[in-house]
């Protein structure tokens, strides 16, 4: 152990009260700063997984119109058909087999679903409702870009594939139905008698009281809608390139392409605010531990004023002293960060024990955390930047005491 730091031990130990209630803060700070990340960030990562099972990670729909400004443009720029203002769009997919060729030569494209899309009215034996959608899929692409699959709670899919319609918890209940019933689905003036295969539910209620999903010819034939699709469905290896591989689209396949991120823009606003008012809020455990080192370390200088004297005259220069209290908070925030590291380990996990039934955007019986070193890292940078800033005032005012002045009895 070096001079510098068996002195700082010993100026430690002489307040130890007053240590304590900086390690304290310290503590908590670190912890609470772990598990409020930990908590935000789970539920964030949960909604984006809940969205992608639904609605993938990126949906091609209507085609780019040409039109004399567009086509000079084109020639003029090729970056023109990201820029969206001023653009003109036919409505729908109108070649969607030729589209997914094109697309399944993108290499982070895992799986494409063709999807034909309208409104329909759904009666049961007891309630009309008017705004369902029906999505006529062909289920083996469409497992390829969702959670289909994991999200059936009533039925199995084989019951699917044998015939029938699939229908979401929310508008089952609101029609009061089971699986194995008969629904009327009213559209463009016709209507037909379907089973109910099965049910679903995403956790997501608009979805769940909305969309109904039929297989391709039946929907085909319901909406009247021989050929084309109304969008394509994309699920990616790599969701996070989504925005990238969405411009690249646009350029290729000159049909309107939007990104997950771009969807749900107003959501993950949502989560990263709160995210970030969470941050701030339990960052007040870390300022008042730099407020108490502050404190602490300025009456140490106080009160040892005759040491420092007696270590100037021992030939301790300015820096030395300097270094003897910037170690006293060095000491105190490594055993803060790795008292607060376990801390908010420990409490990390017992938050994501605790019961808690959410269904609206999403569907959870539970809190969601999210185990990230990035967060511990952050949370220990926060409190060594507050701690050392707030460490550094006490230390260089005892660097600048002078022996003569302490003996003299005019050190400032």
């Amino acid at each position: 152990m070096s001079p510098n730091l068996r002195i700082a031990f010993r100026f430690l130990t002489a307040k130890k009260r007053a240590m304590f209630m900086s390690l304290s803060c310290t503590v908590l700070g670190v912890g609470l700063f772990i598990v409020t990340q930990a908590t935000t960030s789970g539920f964030q990562q949960f909604f984006i997984k809940t969205i992608l099972g639904i609605n993938g990670a990126i949906r091609i729909e209507d085609k780019i119109q040409d039109t004399q400004r567009s086509m000079a443009a084109a020639g003029a720029s090729d970056s023109y058909f990201t820029q969206r203002e001023g653009v003109k769009y036919i409505e729908g997919v109108e070649e969607p087999q030729r589209l997914k060729e094109a697309l399944s030569r993108f290499a982070n494209v895992r799986g494409i679903s063709a999807v034909v899309n309208g409104g329909v009215q759904i009666t049961s034996s007891f309630k009309t409702e008017n705004s369902p959608q029906v999505f006529g899929i062909v289920l083996e692409d469409h497992l390829r870009v969702s959670d289909l699959a994991e999200q059936i709670t009533s039925g199995t899919l084989d019951d699917f594939r044998a015939g029938g319609v699939l229908i979401g918890r929310v508008l089952a209940d609101r029609l009061q139905l089971s699986r194995g019933d008969s629904v009327v689905i009213a559209a463009r003036g016709q209507s037909r008698r379907f089973r109910v295969a099965a049910i679903y539910e995403t956790g997501y209620r608009e979805v769940d009281k909305v969309n109904v999903y039929l297989h391709m010819d039946e929907a085909r034939s319901l909406l009247k809608k021989p050929s084309g699709a109304t969008f394509l469905q994309i699920g990616l290896h790599d969701p996070d390139r989504a925005p990238e591989d969405a411009a690249h689209m646009v350029e290729v396949l000159r049909h309107k392409a939007t990104s997950w991120q771009e969807r749900e823009v107003t959501w993950l606003a949502v989560f990263e605010a709160l995210r970030v008012s969470t941050m701030i809020t339990v960052s007040v455990f870390t300022l008042i531990a730099s407020l108490a080192m502050f404190n602490t370390l300025a009456m140490i200088v106080l009160e040892k004023t005759k040491d420092i004297a007696i270590l100037r005259s021992m030939g301790y220069e300015r820096r030395d002293i300097t270094r003897i209290f910037l170690w006293q908070a060095g000491i105190v925030l490594a055993v803060g960060a790795a008292l607060g590291g376990l801390f908010g380990a420990v409490v990390t996990w017992a938050v994501s024990q605790i019961p808690l039934p959410i269904n609206g955007i999403f569907k959870t019986d539970r809190f969601i955390v999210v185990w990230d070193e990035n967060h511990y890292f952050a949370a220990i940078g926060t409190a060594v930047v507050m701690v050392m800033i707030a460490s550094l005032i006490p230390a260089r005012r005892a660097a600048r005491l002078e022996p003569g002045d302490i003996v003299r009895g005019t050190a400032q």
